[in-house]
């Protein structure tokens, strides 16, 4: 695993380029060598490419764009890079031996099989609706799934999970990540199999777009989205500015309010029209951290693509559309998973 990046720090505004954070350490970090890898769409001939349209760029445009990048890495003799295979398609969904967690609390051994939210277990304890091994259960109280009978309004829970299921979404702009919308707009659970349980893996942004997990592994979400597992976010924004300045000085850190964001790496591809394709790579998932270091950098999103989230990556899968996890995509996030 890569070792740990510098974080931290107070104010807001752009960090001033020197490659240094605040205490005079190094912040330079490591740069893939990969550009291309995962990004949405597949490679299309460059022809009309730049055309004044109005509108943002395709992931047609994002393809040609490094099409044209990498014939430039060619020409000055650096060594030509592809894209990688696009993930193997499968029916919308896949499951994993569940691991044995032991004991839990009530609310909890309710929640995760999905029968009631985790705030609906938590009312249901204490309005008495739940029993265990014919007892009332207390809030708090620790059961243990495997041999505790488990009721809710009398009627027995199967709170022992031997699997869970796994789904990658492509999140389409203009789609919420939440459960329920207040104002019945769409979410991702409606372009989903309706799974008991099933949660997302790190949340996107109303008009954020691509790959989104989900799960109904519970302490497997909390995990890979916890900062200490450093899982790599790769994200295409679509922009205006002067992206090639920004993507130079990202590389040494951006201040935000909330503290020092160092990506793993940042590439500037331009489209043509005066927009550009600005790559990003980081390691947390603030609220809104892409767009704030976007405009921490003078630079103004038309549009902002997730195109990776670890091992698994968009590749081909089209907006909305859900699929299963390949072997090699469950290799590695076990393997995550499973660190300490």
């Amino acid at each position: 695993m890569t070792p740990p990046r510098r974080s931290g720090g107070d104010g807001g505004g752009r960090k001033a380029p020197g490659g240094k954070a605040p205490g005079g350490k190094s912040t330079g970090g490591k740069t893939r060598g990969k550009p291309g890898d995962g990004r949405p769409g597949t490679v299309a001939p460059a022809r009309g490419r730049g055309a004044p349209t109005g509108a943002s760029p395709t992931n047609r445009d994002f393809a040609a764009a490094r099409v044209e990048a990498r014939r430039g890495a060619a020409r000055t003799g650096a060594k030509k890079t592809g894209t990688s295979a696009p993930a193997a398609a499968g029916k919308a969904g896949s499951t994993t031996k569940a691991r044995d967690e032991g004991p839990m609390r009530v609310q909890r051994a309710l929640a995760r099989v999905g029968v009631v939210s985790r705030r609906g277990a938590d009312q249901a304890v204490a309005d008495g609706r739940v029993q265990v091994n014919g007892t009332v259960a207390q809030i708090g109280q620790v059961v243990d799934p495997r041999r505790d009978v488990i009721t809710l309004d009398g009627v027995r829970v199967e709170t022992h999970v031997t699997e869970h299921r796994w789904i990658v979404l492509n999140k389409p702009a203009a789609v919420m990540t939440t459960r329920r919308d207040p104002q019945a707009r769409t979410t991702v659970f409606d372009l989903v199999e309706d799974v008991p349980g099933l949660v997302y893996v790190g949340r996107l942004d109303f008009m954020t777009e691509g790959v989104l997990l989900l799960t109904t592994d519970g302490t497997a979400a909390h995990a890979l989205t916890h900062p200490s597992r450093e899982v790599e976010r790769t994200y295409v924004a679509t922009v205006r500015g002067d992206a090639s300045t920004a993507a130079r000085e990202a590389r040494d850190g951006v201040q935000l309010e909330d503290g020092l964001v160092v990506p793993r790496d940042v590439q500037a591809y331009p489209l043509g029209s005066r927009r550009w394709a600005f790559e990003i790579t980081i390691t947390e998932g603030k609220t809104h951290e892409v767009r704030r270091i976007c405009d921490a950098l003078g630079l103004e999103v038309e549009r902002l693509v997730r195109v990776s989230f670890g091992p698994v990556k968009l590749g081909t899968l089209a907006a909305g559309e859900a699929r299963a996890l390949t072997n090699a995509e469950r290799t590695v996030l076990d393997a995550l998973i499973a660190q300490r």
